[in-house]
């Protein structure tokens, strides 16, 4: 991978000079490399057709809640240019190699991780990449990463349908898609957008996650919906797939996931979720 977090400004463009730069290769010349095997038994992709919906810390408690099933799990951060897996699972250390492939760091419960923030001098350094770079850098995490043996392994995508989703769903051995949402009717139209894309790719929707679909009373446990309820119920019967948890608005969730301690958080929402996806495919 290229040391740098992004491509000259004065070189970089529509100039002449420009010609050669990995950033100018056409969009099928990276969709058409040759994609390793890898020896991962299952991979669901997390989406959200939008920013700010919780995906990336579903993501991680899904991966958190398959490991405390003792199955051998891997995170693979393809949201390129906000990444924040490292962050949610405490891990600082970065990347290294080993001649010939970089190595996955490991969280404190034993998931193999790869993201770009483990690469970079820190982790507030910005990424200014063009599309096809950032489509081969995913590339790179699958075919140039030596992952050991994994049951499962959760992709944390960028939001949105462009061109890194369109490399992963193209490129990688994906095997379901789980959709995150809030309850809102706005972000519902959103939802659509990026099922109804997953269904172009021919990848199966495995169900749709609700996050921040109500808050709860401390003392008495009542239930509030701040965005209203059953949208994405509705949301989920019109699409004809499964609703598999609704998630509360908790500051905890965000307390953990801020400081690096995901995996020590007991959402008993998402258990459900996780059982049922690991159930689909067997894995428990």
């Amino acid at each position: 991978m290229n040391g740098s977090s992004s491509c000259e400004p004065e070189k970089c463009g529509t100039m002449p000079e420009c010609d050669g730069c990995p950033s100018n290769k056409k969009k099928d010349e990276v969709a058409g490399k040759e994609m390793a095997d890898q020896p991962i038994k299952k991979v669901f992709a997390v989406v959200s057709g939008k920013g700010g919906v919780g995906k990336s810390s579903v993501t991680a408690l899904l991966a958190s809640s398959a490991r405390r099933r003792g199955l051998s799990v891997g995170v693979l951060d393809a949201d390129i240019t906000g990444p924040s897996m490292p962050r949610m699972f405490g891990v600082k250390t970065p990347i290294k190699g080993d001649g010939e492939k970089m190595l996955p760091q490991k969280t404190m419960t034993g998931i193999e991780l790869i993201s770009v923030n483990l690469l970079l001098e820190s982790e507030d350094t910005p990424v200014i990449w063009r599309g096809p770079i950032l489509a081969g850098v995913i590339q790179q995490f699958w075919n140039d990463v030596k992952w050991s043996p994994l049951e499962v392994m959760f992709i944390d995508m960028p939001p949105g349908t462009g061109d890194v989703p369109l490399t992963v769903f193209q490129s990688l051995p994906v095997d379901g898609v789980i959709v995150v949402t809030t309850p809102q009717d706005l972000v519902g139209m959103i939802v659509k957008k990026a099922v109804r894309m997953a269904e172009m790719m021919n990848i199966p929707v495995v169900g749709l996650v609700e996050n921040m679909a109500y808050t709860a009373c401390p003392k008495c446990s009542e239930k509030f919906y701040p965005f209203g309820k059953g949208k994405t119920e509705e949301t989920a019967k019109e699409l004809d797939i499964p609703l598999l948890a609704s998630l509360p608005l908790n500051p905890l969730t965000a307390d953990f996931c801020d400081t690096g301690r995901v995996e020590l958080l007991d959402v008993p929402e998402i258990e459900a979720a996780a059982d049922s996806i690991l159930k689909l495919v067997k894995l428990v």
